[in-house]
């Protein structure tokens, strides 16, 4: 769990944010004027939000079509374990795996009523849904 504080964030910053998210290699140059600003508070602005953690990174996204892997599978695990350490042995053996490319702990199942059943339930072709919380992500590769 990330404990870094919280920093209040603005609408100059909600735009940066919007525009990494949309091309992580956006040059400060091109940031900046996208945004209204000059390149040297925008960079301050960007490592400001670095430092803080609200950027906690840049990566590639890969197309998995590229690489091989066409098919996307999402497996869920029940485990049969009362103590952590069994856990911990199972996430460190699954994460360590090439073909896994996002492993999450899940809690259980929560079932949001509103969302549920004004939104989702009823749309063409859904037969079920089950919601799920992430507890902890244990492997994100981009």
């Amino acid at each position: 769990m990330n404990m870094r504080k919280q920093i209040r964030l603005d609408r100059i910053d909600r735009e940066i944010l919007f525009h990494l998210r949309q091309d992580g290699r956006l040059s400060n140059v091109e940031l900046a004027r996208r945004v209204g600003l000059t390149p040297p508070p925008c960079l301050r602005r960007v490592k400001r939000l670095e430092d803080a953690g609200v950027i906690a990174g840049y990566q590639a996204v890969i197309d998995p079509a590229a690489v091989g892997r066409a098919l996307e599978v999402f497996v869920d695990v029940d485990i049969n374990a009362n103590d952590l350490k069994t856990v911990q042995e199972f996430e460190t053996t699954t994460a360590g795996y090439d073909e896994v490319v996002e492993f999450r702990r899940m809690f259980g199942h929560p079932d949001y009523e509103a969302f549920l059943t004004g939104k989702l339930i009823g749309l063409p072709g859904v037969l079920h849904v089950t919601s799920h919380l992430t507890m902890k992500t244990i492997k994100a590769d981009g």
